[in-house]
Protein backbone atom coordinates (compact mmCIF):
# COMPACT_ATOMS: atom_id res chain seq x y z
CA UNK A 1 0.00 0.00 0.00
CA UNK A 2 1.23 3.62 -0.82
CA UNK A 3 0.81 4.66 2.97
CA UNK A 4 2.60 1.59 4.87
CA UNK A 5 6.28 1.23 6.28
CA UNK A 6 8.40 1.94 2.60
CA UNK A 7 6.20 5.39 2.39
CA UNK A 8 5.92 6.51 5.87
CA UNK A 9 3.55 9.72 4.69
CA UNK A 10 0.17 9.94 3.64
CA UNK A 11 -0.06 12.53 0.31
CA UNK A 12 -2.89 14.79 -0.39
CA UNK A 13 -3.80 17.03 -2.94
CA UNK A 14 -4.88 20.73 -1.13
CA UNK A 15 -4.50 23.04 -4.04
CA UNK A 16 -5.75 22.83 -7.96
CA UNK A 17 -5.33 25.05 -10.96
CA UNK A 18 -5.76 25.00 -14.45
CA UNK A 19 -5.92 26.72 -17.95
CA UNK A 20 -7.96 24.75 -20.35
CA UNK A 21 -9.75 25.01 -23.22
CA UNK A 22 -13.21 25.07 -21.50
CA UNK A 23 -12.26 27.33 -18.79
CA UNK A 24 -9.69 29.61 -17.29
CA UNK A 25 -9.41 28.51 -13.21
CA UNK A 26 -10.77 25.35 -11.70
CA UNK A 27 -14.35 26.50 -11.08
CA UNK A 28 -14.90 27.40 -15.39
CA UNK A 29 -13.31 23.88 -15.79
CA UNK A 30 -15.21 22.06 -13.75
CA UNK A 31 -19.02 24.08 -15.15
CA UNK A 32 -17.41 23.35 -18.53
CA UNK A 33 -17.24 19.02 -17.60
CA UNK A 34 -20.45 19.04 -16.19
CA UNK A 35 -22.39 21.05 -18.46
CA UNK A 36 -20.70 19.15 -21.89
CA UNK A 37 -18.89 21.97 -23.56
CA UNK A 38 -16.59 21.57 -26.42
CA UNK A 39 -13.68 22.95 -26.66
CA UNK A 40 -12.56 21.62 -30.08
CA UNK A 41 -12.56 24.74 -32.75
CA UNK A 42 -11.30 25.95 -35.86
CA UNK A 43 -7.35 26.82 -35.49
CA UNK A 44 -7.15 30.19 -35.13
CA UNK A 45 -3.41 30.69 -33.45
CA UNK A 46 -2.06 30.10 -37.15
CA UNK A 47 -4.27 29.74 -40.68
CA UNK A 48 -4.97 25.75 -40.92
CA UNK A 49 -6.74 26.20 -44.77
CA UNK A 50 -3.59 23.83 -46.09
CA UNK A 51 -3.41 21.75 -43.67
CA UNK A 52 -6.28 18.75 -43.55
CA UNK A 53 -6.82 18.79 -40.01
CA UNK A 54 -8.20 21.90 -39.39
CA UNK A 55 -9.38 21.87 -35.79
CA UNK A 56 -8.00 21.46 -32.34
CA UNK A 57 -9.17 22.61 -28.31
CA UNK A 58 -7.33 26.08 -27.87
CA UNK A 59 -7.33 28.10 -25.12
CA UNK A 60 -8.57 31.23 -26.61
CA UNK A 61 -8.70 33.92 -24.07
CA UNK A 62 -5.64 33.42 -22.24
CA UNK A 63 -3.46 36.45 -21.83
CA UNK A 64 -0.28 35.46 -20.88
CA UNK A 65 1.41 38.77 -20.65
CA UNK A 66 -0.23 38.55 -17.57
CA UNK A 67 1.99 35.63 -15.98
CA UNK A 68 5.81 37.15 -17.48
CA UNK A 69 7.48 40.27 -17.08
CA UNK A 70 7.88 41.66 -20.63
CA UNK A 71 11.80 41.28 -21.31
CA UNK A 72 11.05 37.31 -20.36
CA UNK A 73 8.36 36.43 -22.97
CA UNK A 74 10.07 35.91 -26.11
CA UNK A 75 12.37 33.86 -24.48
CA UNK A 76 9.65 30.88 -22.84
CA UNK A 77 7.73 28.81 -24.70
CA UNK A 78 3.61 28.94 -24.37
CA UNK A 79 3.98 25.67 -21.73
CA UNK A 80 5.60 28.35 -19.17
CA UNK A 81 2.42 31.17 -18.82
CA UNK A 82 -0.01 28.06 -19.14
CA UNK A 83 1.98 26.29 -15.77
CA UNK A 84 2.23 29.82 -13.66
CA UNK A 85 -0.82 30.40 -14.01
CA UNK A 86 -2.26 27.14 -13.11
CA UNK A 87 0.14 26.85 -10.48
CA UNK A 88 -0.29 30.21 -8.97
CA UNK A 89 -4.36 29.29 -8.94
CA UNK A 90 -3.20 26.04 -6.91
CA UNK A 91 -0.93 27.68 -4.37
CA UNK A 92 -3.52 30.10 -4.17
CA UNK A 93 -6.19 27.45 -3.71
CA UNK A 94 -3.50 25.45 -1.23
CA UNK A 95 -3.54 28.91 1.17
CA UNK A 96 0.22 29.13 1.16
CA UNK A 97 2.46 31.77 -0.57
CA UNK A 98 5.77 30.15 -1.56
CA UNK A 99 7.30 33.85 -1.88
CA UNK A 100 6.54 34.32 1.74
CA UNK A 101 8.40 31.07 3.14
CA UNK A 102 11.65 30.82 4.81
CA UNK A 103 14.33 29.63 3.09
CA UNK A 104 14.90 26.29 4.62
CA UNK A 105 10.86 25.63 3.42
CA UNK A 106 11.44 26.69 0.05
CA UNK A 107 14.54 24.26 -0.02
CA UNK A 108 12.05 21.56 0.96
CA UNK A 109 9.20 22.88 -1.95
CA UNK A 110 9.58 20.93 -5.26
CA UNK A 111 8.46 21.05 -8.67
CA UNK A 112 7.78 17.67 -10.69
CA UNK A 113 5.49 18.40 -14.16
CA UNK A 114 4.84 16.21 -16.72
CA UNK A 115 5.10 17.52 -20.65
CA UNK A 116 4.84 15.69 -24.01
CA UNK A 117 5.74 18.13 -26.42
CA UNK A 118 7.57 20.59 -23.91
CA UNK A 119 9.12 23.29 -26.19
CA UNK A 120 8.90 21.91 -29.56
CA UNK A 121 6.23 24.54 -30.43
CA UNK A 122 8.44 27.37 -29.33
CA UNK A 123 11.68 25.49 -31.59
CA UNK A 124 9.85 25.31 -34.99
CA UNK A 125 8.88 29.05 -34.28
CA UNK A 126 12.75 29.98 -33.94
CA UNK A 127 13.87 27.92 -36.78
CA UNK A 128 11.57 29.63 -38.51
CA UNK A 129 13.05 33.06 -37.95
CA UNK A 130 16.22 31.95 -38.02
CA UNK A 131 16.28 29.97 -41.68
CA UNK A 132 14.14 32.99 -43.02
CA UNK A 133 16.14 35.86 -42.97
CA UNK A 134 14.80 37.10 -39.40
CA UNK A 135 17.73 35.98 -37.24
CA UNK A 136 17.02 38.62 -34.81
CA UNK A 137 13.48 38.33 -33.98
CA UNK A 138 14.58 34.98 -32.75
CA UNK A 139 15.71 34.43 -28.82
CA UNK A 140 19.63 33.71 -27.41
CA UNK A 141 17.68 31.25 -25.36
CA UNK A 142 16.38 28.90 -28.17
CA UNK A 143 18.44 26.09 -26.60
CA UNK A 144 17.73 26.22 -23.07
CA UNK A 145 14.08 26.77 -23.56
CA UNK A 146 13.17 24.08 -25.81
CA UNK A 147 14.63 21.43 -23.07
CA UNK A 148 11.53 20.62 -21.31
CA UNK A 149 13.43 21.07 -18.17
CA UNK A 150 13.38 24.14 -18.51
CA UNK A 151 9.70 24.32 -17.79
CA UNK A 152 9.84 23.12 -13.83
CA UNK A 153 13.15 25.88 -13.93
CA UNK A 154 10.81 29.12 -14.84
CA UNK A 155 8.16 27.84 -11.86
CA UNK A 156 11.73 27.50 -9.82
CA UNK A 157 12.26 30.88 -10.71
CA UNK A 158 9.22 32.48 -10.36
CA UNK A 159 8.25 31.41 -7.06
CA UNK A 160 11.78 30.92 -5.31
CA UNK A 161 11.19 27.90 -4.51
CA UNK A 162 14.90 25.85 -4.14
CA UNK A 163 13.62 21.80 -3.83
CA UNK A 164 13.97 19.32 -6.87
CA UNK A 165 12.99 20.89 -10.32
CA UNK A 166 12.05 17.97 -12.89
CA UNK A 167 10.24 17.30 -15.62
CA UNK A 168 8.85 13.87 -16.94
CA UNK A 169 8.63 13.27 -20.29
CA UNK A 170 7.03 10.02 -21.27
CA UNK A 171 4.46 10.64 -23.82
CA UNK A 172 0.83 10.73 -23.00
CA UNK A 173 1.59 9.11 -19.20
CA UNK A 174 4.01 12.41 -18.81
CA UNK A 175 2.25 13.98 -15.99
CA UNK A 176 0.41 10.77 -14.14
CA UNK A 177 3.62 9.89 -13.36
CA UNK A 178 5.12 12.94 -12.35
CA UNK A 179 2.15 13.51 -9.96
CA UNK A 180 3.15 10.06 -8.39
CA UNK A 181 6.76 10.60 -8.66
CA UNK A 182 6.24 13.99 -6.90
CA UNK A 183 3.92 12.37 -4.25
CA UNK A 184 6.55 9.27 -3.76
CA UNK A 185 9.06 12.34 -2.88
CA UNK A 186 7.02 13.56 -0.28
CA UNK A 187 5.91 10.23 1.12
CA UNK A 188 9.60 9.66 1.50
CA UNK A 189 10.33 12.91 2.77
CA UNK A 190 12.63 14.21 0.45
CA UNK A 191 9.92 17.53 -0.04
CA UNK A 192 7.29 19.03 1.90
CA UNK A 193 5.62 21.02 -0.44
CA UNK A 194 5.11 19.98 -4.89
CA UNK A 195 3.96 21.68 -7.42
CA UNK A 196 2.94 18.55 -9.80
CA UNK A 197 0.90 18.11 -12.85
CA UNK A 198 1.36 18.67 -16.50
CA UNK A 199 1.18 21.10 -19.53
CA UNK A 200 1.45 20.76 -23.17
CA UNK A 201 1.07 23.11 -25.97
CA UNK A 202 1.55 21.06 -29.13
CA UNK A 203 -0.42 23.46 -31.43
CA UNK A 204 1.46 24.53 -34.09
CA UNK A 205 2.29 23.83 -38.10
CA UNK A 206 5.04 21.69 -37.80
CA UNK A 207 3.27 19.42 -35.01
CA UNK A 208 -0.09 19.55 -36.65
CA UNK A 209 1.67 18.34 -39.77
CA UNK A 210 3.58 15.78 -37.82
CA UNK A 211 0.39 14.11 -36.77
CA UNK A 212 -0.98 14.76 -40.35
CA UNK A 213 1.24 12.36 -41.49
CA UNK A 214 1.01 9.50 -38.93
CA UNK A 215 -3.11 9.25 -39.87
CA UNK A 216 -4.12 9.47 -35.92
CA UNK A 217 -5.95 12.73 -35.58
CA UNK A 218 -9.28 13.36 -37.78
CA UNK A 219 -9.99 15.39 -40.46
CA UNK A 220 -13.64 14.51 -40.97
CA UNK A 221 -15.14 17.23 -38.82
CA UNK A 222 -12.85 20.22 -40.07
CA UNK A 223 -17.38 21.81 -40.67
CA UNK A 224 -18.60 20.54 -36.94
CA UNK A 225 -15.46 20.73 -34.93
CA UNK A 226 -17.02 20.58 -31.43
CA UNK A 227 -18.43 16.86 -32.45
CA UNK A 228 -15.03 16.14 -33.50
CA UNK A 229 -13.59 14.14 -30.62
CA UNK A 230 -16.10 11.54 -29.91
CA UNK A 231 -14.59 8.60 -27.90
CA UNK A 232 -16.21 5.10 -27.72
CA UNK A 233 -18.64 6.57 -30.59
CA UNK A 234 -18.73 4.14 -33.68
CA UNK A 235 -18.11 6.84 -35.92
CA UNK A 236 -14.81 8.36 -34.30
CA UNK A 237 -12.23 8.77 -36.74
CA UNK A 238 -9.22 10.13 -34.58
CA UNK A 239 -8.15 12.38 -32.21
CA UNK A 240 -7.91 15.91 -31.72
CA UNK A 241 -5.18 17.92 -30.86
CA UNK A 242 -5.65 20.02 -27.41
CA UNK A 243 -3.14 22.11 -24.85
CA UNK A 244 -3.85 23.16 -21.10
CA UNK A 245 -2.42 22.94 -17.90
CA UNK A 246 -3.39 20.95 -14.66
CA UNK A 247 -1.13 21.98 -11.45
CA UNK A 248 -1.75 20.54 -7.44
CA UNK A 249 -0.21 21.50 -4.93
CA UNK A 250 0.98 18.11 -2.81
CA UNK A 251 1.53 18.06 0.92
CA UNK A 252 1.69 15.60 3.94
CA UNK A 253 -1.65 14.45 5.39
CA UNK A 254 -0.54 15.31 9.06
CA UNK A 255 1.14 18.88 7.63
CA UNK A 256 -2.73 19.76 5.76
CA UNK A 257 -4.11 18.70 8.53
CA UNK A 258 -2.46 20.79 11.21
CA UNK A 259 -2.65 23.40 9.18
CA UNK A 260 -6.41 23.23 8.48
CA UNK A 261 -6.22 23.19 4.33
CA UNK A 262 -8.83 21.77 2.16
CA UNK A 263 -7.87 18.52 1.10
CA UNK A 264 -9.55 17.46 -2.43
CA UNK A 265 -8.20 13.41 -1.98
CA UNK A 266 -5.49 11.10 -1.27
CA UNK A 267 -2.57 9.52 -3.85
CA UNK A 268 -3.34 6.36 -2.98
CA UNK A 269 -1.35 3.66 -5.62
CA UNK A 270 0.23 3.31 -8.71
CA UNK A 271 1.13 1.41 -11.44
CA UNK A 272 3.03 1.84 -14.94
CA UNK A 273 4.16 -1.25 -17.82
CA UNK A 274 5.13 -0.79 -20.76
CA UNK A 275 3.47 -3.21 -23.62
CA UNK A 276 7.28 -3.06 -25.15
CA UNK A 277 5.58 -2.89 -28.85
CA UNK A 278 5.40 -0.31 -31.09
CA UNK A 279 6.42 3.22 -31.58
CA UNK A 280 2.79 4.26 -31.26
CA UNK A 281 0.59 1.56 -31.09
CA UNK A 282 -0.76 -0.85 -28.21
CA UNK A 283 -0.92 -4.51 -27.83
CA UNK A 284 -4.33 -5.52 -29.09
CA UNK A 285 -5.28 -7.99 -25.90
CA UNK A 286 -4.60 -4.65 -23.68
CA UNK A 287 -2.87 -7.22 -20.83
CA UNK A 288 -0.34 -4.75 -20.22
CA UNK A 289 -2.63 -1.61 -19.47
CA UNK A 290 -5.21 -3.50 -17.16
CA UNK A 291 -2.01 -4.84 -15.42
CA UNK A 292 -0.89 -1.26 -14.96
CA UNK A 293 -4.63 -0.78 -13.53
CA UNK A 294 -4.04 -3.51 -11.27
CA UNK A 295 -0.96 -2.83 -9.75
CA UNK A 296 -2.33 0.65 -8.92
CA UNK A 297 -5.46 -0.85 -7.37
CA UNK A 298 -3.55 -3.23 -4.87
CA UNK A 299 -1.22 -0.46 -4.82
CA UNK A 300 -3.85 1.45 -2.64
CA UNK A 301 -5.15 -1.29 -0.88
CA UNK A 302 -8.35 -1.44 -2.62
CA UNK A 303 -10.45 -4.06 -4.95
CA UNK A 304 -12.13 -3.00 -8.39
CA UNK A 305 -15.15 -2.89 -6.68
CA UNK A 306 -13.58 -0.09 -4.61
CA UNK A 307 -13.73 1.73 -7.68
CA UNK A 308 -16.05 4.13 -8.21
CA UNK A 309 -15.30 6.13 -11.55
CA UNK A 310 -12.83 5.25 -13.63
CA UNK A 311 -11.01 8.37 -15.92
CA UNK A 312 -10.25 7.29 -18.88
CA UNK A 313 -7.89 7.80 -21.64
CA UNK A 314 -9.86 7.90 -24.40
CA UNK A 315 -8.28 9.27 -27.68
CA UNK A 316 -11.40 9.12 -29.83
CA UNK A 317 -9.03 6.94 -31.83
CA UNK A 318 -10.72 3.72 -33.32
CA UNK A 319 -7.85 1.31 -32.38
CA UNK A 320 -6.98 2.41 -28.42
CA UNK A 321 -10.36 3.18 -27.90
CA UNK A 322 -11.29 -0.60 -28.43
CA UNK A 323 -8.29 -1.77 -26.60
CA UNK A 324 -8.80 0.50 -23.39
CA UNK A 325 -12.10 -1.28 -23.16
CA UNK A 326 -10.80 -4.42 -23.31
CA UNK A 327 -8.13 -3.60 -20.80
CA UNK A 328 -10.82 -2.08 -18.29
CA UNK A 329 -12.29 -5.52 -18.92
CA UNK A 330 -9.41 -7.34 -18.15
CA UNK A 331 -8.57 -5.39 -14.87
CA UNK A 332 -12.07 -4.84 -13.30
CA UNK A 333 -13.97 -8.21 -14.79
CA UNK A 334 -17.48 -8.40 -14.04
CA UNK A 335 -17.60 -4.94 -12.07
CA UNK A 336 -16.22 -3.33 -15.20
CA UNK A 337 -20.18 -3.02 -16.21
CA UNK A 338 -21.10 -1.40 -13.26
CA UNK A 339 -18.60 1.37 -12.83
CA UNK A 340 -19.09 4.66 -14.06
CA UNK A 341 -16.25 6.17 -16.83
CA UNK A 342 -15.97 9.25 -18.29
CA UNK A 343 -13.55 10.63 -20.89
CA UNK A 344 -12.23 14.23 -20.45
CA UNK A 345 -10.74 14.44 -24.17
CA UNK A 346 -14.13 14.46 -25.60
CA UNK A 347 -14.11 17.83 -24.34
CA UNK A 348 -11.23 19.30 -24.08
CA UNK A 349 -9.29 17.32 -26.97
CA UNK A 350 -5.75 15.53 -26.68
CA UNK A 351 -3.65 17.55 -24.65
CA UNK A 352 -0.41 15.16 -24.77
CA UNK A 353 1.85 14.90 -21.87
CA UNK A 354 -0.97 16.68 -19.84
CA UNK A 355 -3.52 14.40 -20.33
CA UNK A 356 -3.27 12.66 -17.22
CA UNK A 357 -3.13 15.66 -14.86
CA UNK A 358 -6.63 16.62 -16.67
CA UNK A 359 -8.47 13.39 -15.55
CA UNK A 360 -6.66 13.59 -12.46
CA UNK A 361 -8.90 17.68 -12.29
CA UNK A 362 -12.07 15.63 -13.49
CA UNK A 363 -11.59 12.91 -10.83
CA UNK A 364 -10.90 15.24 -7.78
CA UNK A 365 -13.97 17.71 -8.88
CA UNK A 366 -16.30 14.09 -8.76
CA UNK A 367 -14.98 12.84 -5.47
CA UNK A 368 -15.73 16.44 -3.85
CA UNK A 369 -18.77 17.27 -5.70
CA UNK A 370 -20.48 14.14 -6.38
CA UNK A 371 -21.17 14.86 -10.17
CA UNK A 372 -19.70 12.40 -12.67
CA UNK A 373 -18.05 14.40 -15.61
CA UNK A 374 -19.79 13.02 -19.38
CA UNK A 375 -18.44 11.56 -22.33
CA UNK A 376 -20.39 13.54 -25.12
CA UNK A 377 -20.62 12.95 -28.58
CA UNK A 378 -21.07 9.58 -28.01
CA UNK A 379 -24.40 9.48 -30.33
CA UNK A 380 -23.72 5.83 -31.33
CA UNK A 381 -22.43 3.24 -29.31
CA UNK A 382 -19.69 0.87 -30.60
CA UNK A 383 -20.65 -2.81 -29.59
CA UNK A 384 -16.85 -3.07 -29.27
CA UNK A 385 -17.07 -0.45 -26.37
CA UNK A 386 -19.56 -1.31 -24.26
CA UNK A 387 -19.38 0.24 -21.11
CA UNK A 388 -20.56 3.09 -18.92
CA UNK A 389 -19.17 6.00 -20.56
CA UNK A 390 -21.64 8.44 -18.73
CA UNK A 391 -22.68 8.95 -21.99
CA UNK A 392 -23.47 13.15 -23.41
CA UNK A 393 -24.48 14.21 -19.81
CA UNK A 394 -23.08 14.51 -16.36
CA UNK A 395 -25.11 12.81 -13.49
CA UNK A 396 -25.01 12.38 -9.67
CA UNK A 397 -22.82 9.85 -8.44
CA UNK A 398 -21.15 9.41 -5.01
CA UNK A 399 -16.98 8.47 -5.66
CA UNK A 400 -14.72 7.74 -3.10
CA UNK A 401 -12.31 6.33 -5.15
CA UNK A 402 -10.88 7.17 -8.68
CA UNK A 403 -8.72 5.43 -10.93
CA UNK A 404 -6.80 7.74 -13.27
CA UNK A 405 -5.94 5.75 -16.73
CA UNK A 406 -3.42 6.94 -19.22
CA UNK A 407 -2.06 5.33 -22.22
CA UNK A 408 1.03 6.84 -23.95
CA UNK A 409 3.26 6.50 -27.04
CA UNK A 410 6.33 3.90 -27.23
CA UNK A 411 3.61 0.79 -25.12
CA UNK A 412 3.57 3.13 -22.29
CA UNK A 413 0.75 2.83 -20.32
CA UNK A 414 0.15 4.41 -16.54
CA UNK A 415 -2.46 4.94 -13.48
CA UNK A 416 -3.16 5.87 -10.10
CA UNK A 417 -5.95 6.06 -7.80
CA UNK A 418 -7.17 9.14 -5.40
CA UNK A 419 -8.83 8.22 -2.27
CA UNK A 420 -11.13 11.00 -0.35
CA UNK A 421 -10.18 10.76 3.38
Amino acid sequence: MFNQFVRPRRVVITGFGCVTPIGIGREAFWQGLITGVSGVRRIRSFDPSEFDIQIAAEILEFDWKEQLQSKDRQHVPRTVPLALAAAREAATDAGIEPASMDLETRRRFGVMLGTGGGGLSFTEKQFGYWFSGNAGKGSIYTIPASTHGGLSSELSMVFGIHGLSHVISTGCTSSTDAIFYAAEHIALGRQDFMFAGGVDAPISPGILKGFEVMKICTNKWNDEPDRASRPFSKDRSGMVLGEGSWVYILEPLEDATARGARIYAEIAGYGSTCDAYHRVRLEEDGIEPARAMTLAIEDAGLTPNDIDLVCLHGTSTVLNDRIETQAIKRAFGADSFSIPMSAVKSQIGHPQGATGAAGVGAALLALNEGILPPTINLDVPDPDCDLDYVPNHSRPGSVNAALCNCIGFGSKNSAFVLRSL
